[in-house]
């Protein structure tokens, strides 16, 4: 039988394979299952000739296969295999890892000391930044307070969104920008325009800082070197929420008393704010306000 097979591009075949791997996939059963995927029901022979795998490992690796269900047997004599179709497979594998993960979670914590409160953990890197943003955001049950600007903000909307919809979480976020109303999912969502004017400067703006159910924070410098602080500490969750309830407070008193602050301590409160800062937040402040 002459089997046509798609042509593919092999940076973009190892990368999946390579992906496959992390999933748990030996390196034979990753390259029969994405060999496959662009053949018609095939034998182990022709896929062993296709995907350049030693015969006796293409049957090792489709009876593998079979058995998580990412192949299909669907002739006999001789027998055939397709490739089961990619979307239902990886919900499967996703669905499998959820719940193995979930009940892992708990018989592991149940032997675990709780002592990882006192600590605090560094991580590094955009990707791992965020992602661990995105982590305390989804497992929130109470509350969510952050302090952030809002092009940071808008990589977690989704999270915050579905937080705030579809499990109720309070948000309280304080807004370095100027449009409250996007971060505003539900009338348990308060938005402060930080200052009441929303301007970055002094260098602390780069800060994304959150707060989950009172009882974790994190911190993270945003711009540049990308690094965070995670921590269940007690006495440094309270520091976190302060700074944010602080931050609150100020906004509503712009609101209210702005005309008389500028008088009393000049636009953007820079009589206070310039004696007290660094050169680099001088330079940020003068950059970002006009003012001098």
């Amino acid at each position: 039988m002459s089997v046509k097979h798609v042509a593919r591009d092999d940076a973009s075949t190892d990368n999946i394979s390579g992906d496959l791997k992390r999933l748990g996939f030996t390196e034979y059963e990753a390259k029969v299952y994405v060999q496959l995927l662009g053949m018609p029901p095939s034998t182990a022979y022709e896929i062993s000739k296709q995907a350049g795998v030693p015969r006796p490992n293409t049957y090792s690796a489709l009876d593998s296969l079979a058995r998580r269900g990412a192949v299909l047997p669907v002739r006999e004599n001789p027998t055939c295999y397709v490739a089961a179709r990619p979307r239902e497979l990886l919900d499967a594998i996703a669905r499998q890892t959820r719940s193995l993960c979930s009940g892992l979670t708990e018989r592991l914590e149940a032997v675990t000391p709780r002592s990882d409160d006192h600590y605090v953990w560094t991580l590094r890197g955009d990707p791992a930044v965020h992602e661990h943003i995105d982590m305390l955001i989804e497992r929130s049950t109470e509350t969510v307070w952050i302090k952030a600007a809002d092009h940071v903000l808008r990589r977690h909307a989704d999270r915050l969104r579905e937080a705030a919809v579809t499990r109720g979480v309070r948000l309280l976020i304080v807004l370095f920008g100027n449009n409250a109303e996007e971060f505003r999912y539900t009338d348990k969502c308060s938005v402060y325009i930080h200052e009441n004017n929303g301007v970055r400067m002094g260098t602390a703006d780069n800060l994304f800082t959150l707060a989950v159910d009172y009882r974790e924070m994190l911190t993270a410098n945003v711009e540049g070197d990308v690094i965070a602080a995670h921590s269940k500490n007690m006495p440094i969750v309270t520091m976190a929420l302060s700074l944010i309830r602080h931050d609150y407070y100020m906004a509503e008193i712009f609101a209210r008393f702005g005309s008389q602050i500028d008088e009393a301590f000049g636009p953007y409160l820079r009589d206070l704010r310039l004696p007290s800062f660094t050169p680099e937040q001088v330079a940020s402040f003068k950059k970002n306000t006009g003012v001098v």
